[in-house]
Formats: C-alpha cells, sequence, structure tokens
C-alpha cells in the first residue's frame, strides 16, 4: 500500500507539527492552509510564525491554500478543529483521492450532534478508510521533533500497524490499535477532565489535590468511554490515560488552562479553544442517559455553564458521602 505522500489538512500548530512528523518519516508532506500568509511562510522559510513562534520546522515540507493538492495524497491527515470538521469536509471531500485514507487528529465530540467525530466523516467521506490519532502531544513538542509516543487506531490491526509505519520516525512512535471508539472517546473525555484540574489549581489546592481529581476522573473516563463503545483496556494507553496525564499537567494544554483561569476568576471570554467546553455538555447528557455516575464530569459542566462557583464545585465533590474506593 502507498505511503509516500501525506497532505495535512490544517495549517494551524497541530497541522504544522503533524506536517514535520510525517516529513521526518520520510513522506512527502505538503499543509493545506486557510491562510496564504501562513502557507507562504512554511514554503519559504520552514517557519509557522503565528501558531509556532521561534520553532524551525522539518524541511521540504510543502504548503499551499489549493485544495487541488489532495488530489495526489495517499494520506491525508486531518487537523481541523471537532467542531468545525462538519463544515469544512464538504468542500474538501470531492478533492481526495480515491483510496487516499483520512486520518482524524481532532479530539471531541460534535456539540449539535453528539455524534463522534468518525461517524461524521463517514457520513461525508463514505468511500475513504479512516483512522484516528491521539495521545498525549503538544505540538510544540512534536515539531521540534522531541521523542513523542501516540496510538493510532484503524479497522482492523493491519491497517493501522501500516499507518503506524507510514508516520513513526526516530523522534515520533506510533503505536496500533484496532479500538477505533476506545482511542476516540479516551481523546475527546480527558480534556474535560483537564479542565477540573486546572480548576484544583487555578483554586490554589495544589498537587496533591490534583492527583486525588485526576485519579478520580479516570475512573470516570474508563467508565464513561466503555458506554460509548470503547475497550477497557485501550483506557490504560497512550490515548487514555497517557493523554489525561499530560493533559493535566500543563497550561500548554488549552483546557487546563481554562481551567486554571476559571479557577482563578478570570473572565474565559476570548480564550483560545478548549475543546472540553463543547464536550462536557455532550458527555454529560451520556452519563445521564447511561445511569453512569460521573460527578467530576457533572460539576465540570455546572461551572462552565455558571450554575455553580469553582470552590463551590470542589467542596461539593468532597462533601460526597463515605464509601470504599472500589
Amino acid at each position: 500500500m502507498t505511503n509516500d505522500t501525506v497532505v495535512v489538512v490544517g495549517g494551524g500548530a497541530w497541522g504544522t507539527a503533524l506536517a514535520c512528523v510525517a516529513a521526518r518519516a520520510g513522506r512527502r508532506a505538503t499543509v493545506l492552509c486557510r491562510d496564504s500568509a501562513v502557507a507562504d511562510a512554511l514554503s519559504a522559510r520552514a517557519e509557522n510564525p503565528r501558531y509556532l513562534p521561534g520553532i524551525t520546522l522539518a524541511d521540504d515540507i510543502g504548503a499551499t491554500t489549493d485544495p487541488a493538492v489532495l488530489g495526489a495524497a495517499d494520506i491525508v491527515i486531518l487537523a481541523i478543529p471537532a467542531q468545525r470538521l462538519r463544515a469544512a469536509l464538504p468542500g474538501l471531500a470531492p478533492q481526495i483521492a480515491p483510496g487516499a485514507r483520512l486520518i482524524n487528529t481532532a479530539k471531541g465530540i460534535e456539540l449539535g450532534t453528539g455524534c463522534a467525530l468518525s461517524r461524521v466523516i463517514a457520513e461525508i467521506c463514505p468511500d475513504h478508510a479512516q483512522a484516528i490519532l491521539s495521545g498525549p502531544s503538544f505540538a510544540t513538542d512534536v515539531a521540534r521533533g522531541k521523542p513523542t509516543a501516540v496510538t493510532l487506531a484503524a479497522r482492523g490491526e493491519a491497517s493501522a500497524l501500516d499507518l503506524c509505519r507510514a508516520l513513526s520516525s526516530d523522534s515520533f512512535r506510533a503505536y496500533a490499535s484496532a479500538d477505533m471508539a476506545g482511542v476516540e472517546t479516551g481523546g475527546a473525555l480527558k480534556n474535560v477532565y483537564a479542565i477540573a484540574a486546572g480548576v484544583v489549581i487555578g483554586l490554589g489546592f495544589g498537587e496533591s489535590a490534583k492527583a486525588a481529581l485526576i485519579t478520580r476522573a479516570f475512573v470516570e473516563l474508563r467508565r464513561l468511554g466503555a458506554a460509548m463503545g470503547g475497550q477497557p483496556e485501550t483506557y490504560l494507553g497512550l490515548s487514555g490515560f497517557g493523554d489525561l496525564m499530560l493533559s493535566c499537567s500543563s497550561a500548554q494544554s488549552r483546557n487546563f488552562g481554562y481551567g486554571m483561569a476559571l479557577g482563578q476568576g478570570e473572565d474565559v471570554t476570548g480564550r483560545p479553544l478548549a475543546e472540553g467546553v463543547a464536550t462536557v455538555r455532550i458527555a454529560s447528557r451520556i452519563a445521564d442517559e447511561s445511569s453512569l455516575s460521573a460527578p467530576i464530569l457533572q460539576a465540570t459542566k455546572r461551572l462552565i455553564e455558571g450554575e455553580i462557583a469553582p470552590k463551590d464545585a470542589v467542596e461539593a465533590l468532597l462533601s460526597r458521602p463515605i464509601k470504599e474506593e472500589f
């Protein structure tokens, strides 16, 4: 199966970093950008000063604003925010080459419909095989070529392994999985809990409190993920526990930073996109419909919607009835 030509849709930080991944793996990599200024900077100077300032990128990355480039791609990597995916795909789909495989890298659940992003892609691009790439990875680390490991899931282990080989290099390792639902839901749900962890730190409650929250959040994530079709063991891996740990540990995570701002009482209007804000509403509904206990998730939803103050949300969790841990 040919994997020589990769087009990354999205000229933001993550799309640019993934183009570096493809180039370092020996692929012909091109970024399809919306903004001509970003495309020009990538092509002429191997830089993305808007989204990755100060980082010299991998050599030989092409960039364009012309979607016709999709016609030459063996692999199309979608680095489009979750809530924009449905609007963006119809204009791109006719340009994608027959037989090209699609790898989605957005982490979320569609707000309007509650659909998993894989379902959105299948509705619009039904003739293309798709995969999901997720795991503990910051765009700045990946763009700089720092060691990173992720999970890549596709329908069938052979297909997943083939794509892993196509993108892996000395600095980027992809592990194969056939559990698309597990990898997809792990990536989406961890954003919600990263917001909650940020709130704890923003309130000044310290690392011990954050560790307790992350541990209990992981219990909820596995419970919810299983209800959404994921296999329990998948959440023990990079796309579950690994991604949760990273997203809850640094303000580089937009969701963690959003939560910190909430905990500190800041106005979050206009902050960078935090996918967990949309995901928490859908995940809360799924928990209710499935009669699942998810107190951290529900408290985070109430907090985001302004129904409860940050300190009150944490105190409500601490005042829950005493019970056995397992």
